[in-house]
């Protein structure tokens, strides 16, 4: 095994740990309320617990790697994420529970800045759409898989073993990490803990539009439309959520051609067709009521997964195209922490307008607005669409292909 393969597997590993343990949590919320004699709200904190450790650390990964090394600070959030995973499933109250999974996310947020951008200074600009793909894919691997694996913990051991099980994985990641990783030199870098000045690059700030306005929006939709759903169609919580299989097939044909077309394509047809196809299947949902046939529910989330994804994966591929490897952890940490933010904004953005629109509309109307307020977001890169040269990127990167 090439050391660039064994890098990409140590940080597909990591990626892999951190995405499962921001899912797998929930499944065990009720028979964490009966042992801890804590409410759903309170509940929830488990969750944003994790995800307020991995935010808050963000900013100082860059940093930290080059003080120390991107070896030793990924070898010191592996340690980290582990002490926090065994101290949570073995936590007494709700306080400490929350404070260690706040420790195993700041392991977590300390993982993947430093690891991604140890990966792709291995590979070259042409090569990173494949790359890309492969990220997308355990992307898409961890939230599918995360609900059955902690469902089958929780029913046949205890809601404790959600967070043992990450120590297995954890540990063989860091043997790996400790054996195949090597210690990079650390190039001397002036200015604070981040360097803003990356966002001057177009493209890096377009593939972060693209994040917030596409995958962003649909996590605001999977938060909102999923009550709405419930609420109008009279569907059961379980069939609502078998909706994710159509949308999860989608996305994985989505990436697999983002992989394979990227570089003959360019990023701004894919992005469009993306935007497009995300926006259509919101409006579908715009149109629901009782006697809405499950035909129309299934298309939405095939278009809903098709379009986000091809957005979602051509957005992280063209991220980073113009960034110089010096420059690759600042830049892989201001990716991550806009992923955050993301998924935050996109949830709290359609909250918030749900409660103004009921406050002058009728439920029903209140509701419609929201959807297609959402897909009008959606649309919002196609404008960021029209202000690079997608020919000159497409022929940058077959110049690259032909000296390889």
């Amino acid at each position: 095994m090439t050391y660039r393969s064994k890098v990409a597997t140590v940080f597909l590993l990591s990626f892999f740990l951190d995405l499962i343990n921001m899912f797998i949590a929930s499944v065990a919320f009720p028979a964490m309320g009966r042992t801890l004699h804590a409410s759903v709200g309170e509940l929830a904190w488990v969750s944003n617990g994790y995800i307020a450790g991995l935010t808050l650390v963000l900013p100082f990964s860059a940093w930290l790697s080059q003080q120390f090394g991107a070896r030793r600070v990924f070898l010191l959030s592996l340690s980290l994420f582990s002490l926090g995973a065994l101290a949570a499933g073995m936590a007494d109250s709700l306080i400490t529970l929350v404070m260690w999974r706040a420790l195993q996310g700041m392991g977590g947020g300390l993982l993947i800045p430093p690891g991604q951008a140890l990966t792709w200074q291995q590979f070259k600009p042409h090569e990173r759409a494949k790359l890309s793909a492969a990220v997308m894919l355990v992307g898409l691997l961890a939230p599918a898989c995360s609900p059955a694996l902690g469902g089958a913990l929780v029913q046949s051991l205890s809601w404790r073993w959600v967070f043992f099980a990450s120590l297995p994985i954890a540990l063989l990641t860091f043997g790996l990490a400790a054996l195949w990783l090597k210690d990079e030199k650390s190039v001397a870098r002036s200015g604070g803990f981040l360097h803003l000045s990356l966002l001057r690059d177009p493209l890096l700030r377009f593939s972060m539009l693209v994040y917030l306005c596409v995958p962003g929006t649909f996590i605001g939709i999977n938060v909102v439309g999923m009550f709405y759903l419930q609420s109008v169609t009279g569907m059961a919580p379980s069939a609502i959520g078998s909706l994710m299989l159509p949308w999860s097939l989608a996305s994985f044909v989505a990436i697999a051609t983002t992989g394979r077309y990227f570089n003959r394509l360019g990023p701004r047809p894919l992005i469009a067709l993306g935007c497009l196809l995300q926006a259509a299947g919101i409006l579908i949902l715009a149109g629901v009521n009782a006697h809405t046939a499950s035909s129309a529910l299934i298309a939405a989330f095939i278009l809903m997964g098709a379009g986000g994804s091809l957005c979602s994966s051509t957005a992280q591929s063209s991220a980073f195209l113009n960034v110089a490897n010096p420059d690759m952890p600042d830049a892989s940490a201001l990716w991550n922490l806009n992923r955050q933010l993301s998924f935050l904004m996109g949830s709290a953005l359609l909250a918030a307008l749900l409660s103004a629109f009921l406050l002058y509309w009728p439920t029903p109307l209140a509701w419609r607005g929201v959807f297609i307020a959402a897909a009008v977001l959606t649309l919002v890169p196609l404008l960021g669409c029209l202000k690079f040269d997608n020919r000159a990127l497409i022929m940058r990167l077959h110049g690259k292909m032909e000296n390889k």
